[in-house]
């Protein structure tokens, strides 16, 4: 789930995420923006990529809550600039906090929401996708250099969770919220 956020016409495209805190999120999006002129997306970890449902986006997001019930709040520390080879995308490492990362995308992947995913599910944070071949080795290096210089913490908490629904321009929408002290909210 990398869109740019916002309105518009939502298909049959969801994911589960959590939105980084400030000041990671305030320098990573202006990172991204940089990069990625025409994107505006929220920093964030997936923790289930895109998929389409096979049942209406209320009953699956249920069946998430259910899911989220065993876990707790837990930290996520962002390692260095890598890029997918596959895809050319580049992106945060994520150091501690991915085993809890794997575990919550292998329980969470099943009923209404399993979904045969393209890739091997990778934590990570994405800094720019999309990019012509040619511009992607500069760009790691300007996210590489601008993530050393950055001064604060390299770490947040995950303890609230966003489902999202993607459009066809390619501008995801919040449609729900859970904080992983069991609390649930609607956005």
């Amino acid at each position: 789930m990398d869109g740019c956020m916002g309105e518009g016409i939502l298909i049959n495209s969801f994911a589960l995420v959590s939105y980084l805190p400030e000041p990671l999120s305030g320098f990573l999006d202006g990172l991204r923006s940089d990069l990625v002129r025409e994107c505006r997306a929220k920093a964030h970890v997936t923790l289930l990529p895109p998929r389409p449902l096979r049942a209406s986006a209320e009953d699956a997001w249920q069946e998430l809550k259910a899911g989220l019930q065993d876990f707790q709040p837990f930290r996520v520390e962002l390692g260095d600039i890598e890029i997918f080879p596959v895809t050319q995308v580049i992106y945060l490492s994520v150091g501690r906090g991915r085993a809890q990362l794997e575990r919550m995308h292998l329980t969470l992947n099943a009923g209404r929401l399993q979904f045969g995913e393209p890739f091997l599910y990778h934590p990570h944070v994405t800094v720019a996708q999309d990019l012509e071949p040619g511009d992607v080795a500069a760009a790691a290096d300007t996210a590489a250099r601008r993530w050393r210089e950055f001064p604060h913490r390299r770490d947040f908490t995950v303890d609230q969770l966003t489902f999202v629904q993607n459009t066809l321009e390619n501008r995801w929408t919040d449609l729900a919220g859970c904080a992983l002290d069991h609390s649930n909210i609607s956005i």
